[in-house]
């Protein structure tokens, strides 16, 4: 079982039933025993670095989350659950996040309209099985107006081009990955990502 951890912060359903869109069992909870005992987490959410990271203290998932990754479980962060994976953030400052990848989000700059909103194309930085099926340059929904800036190129999965800047749109760290886009939203695509990470969590059987 997938288990989708509900910390009060957005998406969960629209995410659960794109799991069931491709036929994998994935449910939604703050359970830390149902967590510990899933094959697969992921992180979804949208609104406020600093609230995110409160909620989850308050239900006694960080330590959880560190613990199953540490242990090898595939973990996948969806939009402000990419962010949460990081050491900080400007949305929030002082309020460490889960520091699972070394870097911090950061604001997007000025010079851009901010929130970045709607379509935009990805550009593949390296292979990976999230990946399977997904051309280079395919177009993914956005609704963000942070991002995350891995201290490490090696940890970047995807960059995405906006005006002029260019930022990383999704990351993967061995048995971790997250996506600044929302793939629910993406239509068949998006729902592609979604039965890849299936088949990464259960080895290819679906």
């Amino acid at each position: 079982m997938i288990y989708i951890l509900d910390y009060g912060s957005g998406n969960l359903r629209s995410v659960q039933k794109a799991f069931e869109a491709v036929d994998v069992v994935a449910e939604v909870g703050a359970d830390p025993a149902r967590a510990r005992s899933a094959d697969g987490l992921v992180l979804p959410g949208v609104g406020a670095f600093g609230h995110a990271m409160a909620e989850l203290n308050g239900r006694d998932l960080v330590d959880l989350i560190k613990e199953r990754i540490r242990a090898g479980v595939p973990f996948l962060g969806v939009c402000l659950g990419l962010q949460l994976l990081f050491e900080e953030s400007e949305e929030s400052p002082g309020v460490p996040g889960l520091g699972i990848v070394p870097g911090r989000v950061t604001r997007l700059p000025d010079r851009v309209k901010v929130p970045h909103m709607g379509w935009n194309q990805i550009e593949i930085m390296q292979d990976s099985p999230l990946l399977d099926g997904v051309p280079d340059h395919s177009a993914f929904y956005f609704v963000h107006g942070f991002v995350g800036a891995p201290t490490l190129p090696a940890y970047v999965l995807t960059t995405t081009d906006y005006d002029d800047l260019t930022f990383v749109s999704s990351i993967q760290r061995e048995n971790v990955a997250a996506f600044q886009f929302h793939p629910e939203k993406s239509s068949e695509l998006g729902l592609k990502l979604y039965r890849n990470f299936g088949r990464w969590v259960y080895g290819g059987e679906r």
